[in-house]
């Protein structure tokens, strides 16, 4: 593998600080492969539960991600296809380096205060799953993806983690220059270059190449240069790239400290992660490089800085858009379907309904009037004039009512189910319930006096044979 490293590339690390030539190469000729996961603190709320999720992925050898509360190792990859734990949200594959996105979060902001995030080039999700298990729901993250196919992609992973309190939106960085300073954290993870993934993704090796840094340095800048009005004055932005070429890190921090109001934020790093800091050339600003040849996880790029100045703080509408808000007849329809947490809002949006964390309700009348949101909320389910039809973002989230009832199913029949076929299964409900693997909700079906109806996602269910397991 080490032949097949583009020699410009080592040649331009030469010097860079944490850059050892020999240890760099072999740890690429090795190809060690490197399985991670984050779990999910909304569904896992119990050392129980935590201890079962990963019994079921490896009876030994778990250990825990330093920089991360919810992060671990495993000694192997099972199969997460053929894990209905896996399907019902209960944790995120997650590469391990990006995961101190916690650690930087925690360190220059208090998630517990009602903040205003932006997670900016979000898909697949890794990011936003981790700021949504960070975030209360009197906080809001919008997780925006310009790519249309990946902000679907985007969606369905923040359903499957059951997040009330999300936004998600399908917008270029220039779009948000409306919401001039309203966002109190902006994450940029940039799209580049991918040097950072070559031992993970030996593929990305043949489409690098220097001028392709180069475009992506300048593209990164325009990303920067884009969403920064939408950063209030004392906002946190967090540039983050899986890129080890300085022009893509250090050099981006001096072109923002050149060209904006910006002051770096030193984090303190525990000398046993072997996280290398390193200093930019021209302004002394401090980054943090992930090396696989020093740590457990793949090449990453990490800074954090403050705005010293710049726009007002947005001014919400004065008056909120309440088309759509539900009448007291209709809300009752949802009691025997829906927990409805304090401060929660409801509406009705082309016949379906929206439950809205109290971040969201609030912001949903601004963002609207400058992006194309794919998501907000939960979707409930379909109202009719006499019961709601459920849908499956409600079996994915954490509202469904306790009185809704449940059906436990074996490993083969969830599985059985996830391919969206009868799991072959009898039981005493009649009528709608939700259906569930070790107590985590997999999705709805209609228990009818001779058969099952499987309401699982056609596009989501899984295509792999599951026969002799």
């Amino acid at each position: 593998m080490s032949s097949h490293l583009p020699a410009a590339l080592l040649e331009s690390l030469e010097g860079i600080p944490g850059y050892n030539r020999a240890t760099f190469e072999q740890v690429h000729e090795a190809a060690e492969k490197v399985t991670s996961l984050r779990l999910n603190p909304n569904k896992l709320r119990s050392a129980n539960g935590i201890d079962k999720v990963l019994q079921s992925l490896s009876a030994t050898g778990v250990s825990k991600v330093p920089w991360t509360s919810q992060g671990y190792y495993l000694p192997q990859r099972p199969s997460f296809t053929l894990d209905p734990y896996f399907h019902a949200g209960a944790y995120y594959v997650q590469e391990a380096s990006s995961m101190f996105l916690e650690y930087a979060v925690k360190q220059t902001t208090d998630p517990g205060a009602g903040l205003k995030v932006l997670d900016l080039c979000a898909a697949p999700g890794g990011k936003s799953t981790l700021l949504q298990s960070l975030l209360p729901d009197n906080s809001l993250l919008v997780s925006n993806e310009v790519i249309k196919s990946r902000a679907a992609l985007l969606a369905d992973n923040l359903t499957k983690w059951g997040a009330a309190n999300v936004v998600v939106s399908n917008n270029d960085p220039k779009d948000f220059a409306a919401l001039q300073g309203y966002f109190d954290l902006v994450v940029v993870d940039a799209p580049c270059s991918g040097s950072g993934l070559f031992r993970r993704d030996p593929e990305l090796i043949s489409e690098w190449s220097l001028d392709h840094v180069a475009l992506c340095s300048q593209r990164q800048q325009r990303i920067l240069a884009d969403i920064l009005p939408a950063l209030k004055a004392s906002g946190v932005l967090i540039y983050s790239t899986c890129s080890f070429s300085a022009a893509e890190d250090e050099a981006i921090l001096d072109w923002l400290a050149d060209h904006f109001e910006l002051e770096n934020i030193p984090l303190p790093i525990p000398e046993e992660w072997n996280i290398i800091i390193t200093e930019t050339s021209k302004r002394n600003l401090s980054g943090y490089r992930f090396y696989p040849d020093r740590l457990k996880g793949e090449g990453l790029f990490l800074a954090c800085l403050r705005k010293k100045g710049g726009e007002k703080e947005f001014r919400e509408p004065k008056q909120k858009n309440k088309t759509g808000t539900l009448t007291a007849k209709q809300l009752d329809l949802l009691s025997p379907w829906v927990n409805k947490p304090a401060g929660y809002e409801f509406f009705l949006h082309q016949d379906e309904v929206l439950g809205l964390a109290p971040a969201v309700a609030a912001a949903l009348p601004a963002l609207q009037q400058q992006l194309y949101i794919r998501k907000a909320g939960v979707k409930l389910g379909q109202l009719g004039t006499k019961e709601l039809i459920p849908d499956h973002q409600l079996a994915m989230s954490t509202l469904a009512a306790a009185q809704v009832p449940v059906v436990e199913l074996s490993k083969q029949a969830a599985l059985q189910y996830l391919k969206k076929e009868d799991p072959g299964i009898s039981s005493p409900v009649k009528g709608w319930g939700l259906v569930a693997y070790e107590g985590m909700q997999l999705g709805w079906a209609k228990f009818l006096p001779n058969r099952i109806n499987n309401y699982y996602p056609k596009e989501l269910r899984i295509l792999k044979d599951i026969q002799g397991l």
